[in-house]
């Protein structure tokens, strides 16, 4: 394993549904369980679905890998069976799998954050929220639009983040804070000026499915939200072992996925509520499908479907257009929902 700091420690917030983690995973690397969080479009909805967040240094330390050997350097090149480090070195293995990530580049759309860390106290009234696109974030009607993630960390704490889940460029996280400043001011929560401070920026789009790549760099990463931590825990021992975990299946789910960016990255700025909306009224086991059934070539079929038969006329339109990858012409100037030039 050749990692340039494999001993630092991860300090980002690794969140999933409990349905879709791994059996073996160690019970002590959930740090929080929420049971039915709650999202906001135009209106509350209670997702009948356990969502969990996970304590990344017991994860970590879960995770075995006793019998491999440690490189502390990085990859300069790869070949099926070869990797150049940085000092010269060749190693030579039966296959080489590259979980580098994704590198920022222009033409990949992002996702950004910028979060808070309070004493749970101080939140009292504000419910775990999955997602909220309420507009009391000071930012004007007609701005790219983001929302507010809010959720238990375990340890008395609570993270409260404002987050741009894609654009192309995404919100900078100096946009970002001062939404969550004026978002938490408008909901009676003060803040001290010395809350830990979370900045979330990666690409969602990029990841090559494959044999030879994992993680976010093998695709494994939801397009349309971000997610990948659970599916890649899920995948890992299948892709140790060198079996097919990129059936026909899941190679088409994985375009279609890319399709419900496209169509996001579409929208304008007061659909997206609404299209949320439409989302988390569809039964659970179709959010399931659409959200984490990776191979599940049907049942994203359908809660896509099901979701493009509930949204207006309006954007039923728009959807198909960008789902197609065609250019939805419009008489007014309708800037887009998440952001995209």
């Amino acid at each position: 394993m050749v990692d340039p700091a494999p001993d630092r420690r991860w300090t980002a917030t690794y969140a999933a549904w409990a349905d879709e983690l791994p059996g073996w995973l160690a019970p002590s690397a959930v740090a929080a369980t929420v049971e039915r969080p709650m999202a906001w479009g135009t209106r509350a909805h209670r997702i009948d679905r356990p969502y969990v967040v996970l304590d990344t240094e017991r994860l970590r330390e879960s995770l075995d890998i006793a019998g491999a050997e440690v490189v502390a350097d990085r990859a300069r090149e790869l070949t099926a069976k070869t990797v150049t480090l940085t000092d010269g070195r060749i190693l030579d293995g039966r296959r080489v799998i590259d979980v580098r990530g994704i590198t920022r580049s222009p033409a990949f759309a992002e996702q950004t954050a910028y979060g808070l860390v309070l004493d749970e106290s101080r939140c009292q009234g504000l419910e775990p929220l999955f997602m909220d696109w309420r507009a009391d974030n000071g930012a004007p009607a007609d701005a790219p639009r983001s929302f507010l993630y809010a959720v238990p960390l375990g340890g008395g704490q609570t993270l409260l983040e404002e987050t741009c889940l894609a654009g192309r460029p995404a919100l900078d996280g100096a946009a970002l804070r001062d939404r969550l400043h004026h978002r938490l001011r408008s909901r009676g929560i003060e803040l001290a000026g010395d809350e830990r401070v979370e900045r979330v920026r990666f690409p969602v789009g990029g990841g090559r499915p494959g044999r030879f790549t994992f993680g976010a760099a093998g695709g494994f990463g939801h397009p349309a939200t971000g997610y990948s931590v659970a599916a890649s825990l899920t995948a890992a021992d299948a892709v140790a072992a060198g079996e097919t975990v990129w059936p026909a299946s899941a190679r088409a789910v994985h375009r279609l996925r890319a399709a419900g960016l496209r169509a996001l990255l579409a929208l304008p700025p007061t659909d997206l509520p609404v299209f949320f909306d439409a989302f988390f009224t569809m039964p659970p086991a179709a959010q399931r499908a659409y959200l984490s059934a990776r191979t599940d070539l049907n049942g994203t079929v359908k809660a896509m479907s099901r979701l493009f038969t509930t949204l207006p006329s309006a954007q039923r339109r728009r959807v198909a257009g960008a789902t197609l990858g065609m250019r939805v012409r419009s008489r007014i100037r309708i800037p887009s929902a998440i952001m995209e030039e």
